[in-house]
């Protein structure tokens, strides 16, 4: 059997094993960690997967990855992870939305995409840190643009040995997104807002990692920080044949989860052009379009809140497997940091070669969401609504009349009041959970469980802080 090394995006000297990748979070020198290779998998292989549940599926992948996990592992980490915390048992069901395909992935407790990886990666951490012996406490830190904080929270919640801090936008976020994190219940938990926008909270976070000093001082506290980074149905329909291509347009603003189609396609899967759908902070788009990234623009707080975004984190690791040279992707996020741009057109043949990029402001969100309701009965959240039109612009420019996956991140209830907006109700007089209920009325989707029982929770956490206080605020928690 292979072994499988991580190392650092931005310097190849460190290699570590995934047990090790999974604490550490984040590479020494800032960068993030990727695969030593790409494992294949044949079409015999994929075929094979037609049948299998989704923990099936997740486990077989996992072990081409996490190679220092036993099977038996695995098989606990998956089972735990998805067994009994999503309300539907295909986990993550595919539905016929007009002429596309639409991938819900929103089924997990916190009815957002998020919980797909969140529920997942506080298993492997609390088995890693066994496999490795860590002894210190583990401290989580994460920055959110409103869904991979509450995905977070309720992943780690009351794990032994880690503590799980997370920093949201002050008004950055949905209603419901924000009542989801300050009224999560845990010993282990503290979330605060930052009076800025979410890349004010990302580099906040990014900062701190990079502060010897601060380092020095968890270590005496005896704590170690570490950060949470996000086919085979349409086989199973006789929608495609085994080795057909699909396409998959995905709404993205840290570019995480069309990264891992990227990888999928890496790995000899039939995955044909990644789509990648933006909102009005367009930045991937022009960079998609140009091979020029350039963070040096207006940021706009959208209806689309969890895509307002103009630093893309995981963009890095794109930039790495394409140009395979980690100095030169070390000296463009240098560049990032202290110009606000950089120019990688060089990597512009492969990028177009696999992607094509599209975006939506929030007229044309509305229009979308409303068009594809009046038209399916079906109800888009806002991200999804980007993805959709994005989709749509595809076909129609290109011809491509292949099989194509839209990937809906959220359930529409946390964004109810835009949705309801864009189908021409007046909420004005309603509150959250008014909405949710004329929502219900409007698509006839049950309300999930625990966005309902929001109505009647504690809010538990009431810090803010400024944009320079966050390590104040780690340090603070860290010591509590």
């Amino acid at each position: 059997m292979y072994t499988m090394d991580y190392f650092s995006t931005r310097g190849a000297t460190e290699r570590v094993s995934s047990a090790e990748a999974i604490l550490k979070g984040l590479a020494s020198d800032g960068g993030l960690f990727v695969p030593a290779s790409f494992p294949q998998m044949t079409l015999p292989e994929i075929e094979a997967l037609r049948d299998l549940s989704y923990e099936e599926r997740a486990v077989h992948i996992l072990r081409l990855y996490l190679t220092d996990y036993t099977e038996e592992e695995l098989k606990g980490c998956v089972s735990r992870a998805y067994g009994h915390t999503f309300d539907d048992v295909r986990r993550a069901p595919v539905r016929a939305v007009g002429d596309l395909e639409v991938l819900e992935l929103w089924h997990g407790p916190t009815s957002a995409f998020k919980d797909m990886a969140l529920q997942l990666l506080p298993q492997l951490m609390s088995t890693a840190r066994a496999k490795t012996g860590e002894q210190d406490t583990i401290l989580i830190l994460v920055a959110t643009s409103g869904d991979t904080g509450k995905a977070a929270l309720d992943g780690f919640a009351d794990a032994e040995g880690i503590r799980i801090m997370v920093f949201y936008p002050d008004g950055g976020v949905s209603p419901v997104q924000r009542l989801q994190m300050v009224t999560q219940e845990g010993a282990n938990v503290s979330v605060v807002a930052v009076r800025g926008n979410f890349d004010d909270a990302q580099r906040g976070v990014k900062e701190i990692f990079g502060d010897t000093a601060m380092a020095k001082e968890l270590a005496a506290l005896h704590t170690k920080l570490s950060s949470a980074n996000s086919i085979c149905c349409l086989l199973a329909d006789g929608k495609i044949e085994a080795g057909d291509p699909v396409n998959f347009t995905v709404p993205t603003g840290n570019f995480g989860n069309i990264l891992a189609g990227y990888y999928a396609k890496r790995m000899g899967l039939p995955v044909g052009k990644l789509v990648c759908a933006s909102n009005a902070n367009n930045v991937l788009t022009d960079f998609l379009q140009t091979g020029i990234y350039d963070r040096q623009r207006d940021f706009y707080q959208t209806m689309s809140p969890s895509m307002d975004i103009l630093v893309s984190s995981n963009l890095e690791r794109l930039l790495y497997h394409l140009a395979e040279d980690t100095r030169q992707v070390a000296a463009w996020m240098q560049e990032l940091t202290t110009v606000g741009k950089y120019n990688a057109s060089s990597l512009l043949p492969a990028l177009r070669e696999n992607f094509w990029a599209a975006f939506a402001d929030d007229r044309a969100t509305e229009e979308e969401i409303r068009a594809v309701y009046e038209r399916t009965e079906y109800t888009l959240d806002t991200h999804t609504a980007v993805a959709y039109r994005a989709a749509e612009d595809y076909r129609r420019e290109t011809g491509d009349a292949r099989p194509m996956v839209v990937l809906s991140t959220a359930s529409p209830y946390k964004f109810g009041a835009s949705v309801l907006h864009a189908l021409g109700e007046d909420t004005a007089q309603m509150d959250e959970f008014a909405q949710m209920e004329c929502l219900h009325a409007r698509s006839k989707m049950e309300i999930p469980v625990r966005l309902a029982a929001l109505r009647t929770a504690v809010v538990l956490h009431e810090g803010v802080c400024e944009k320079d206080g966050m390590h104040a605020a780690v340090l603070s928690f860290a010591e509590a």
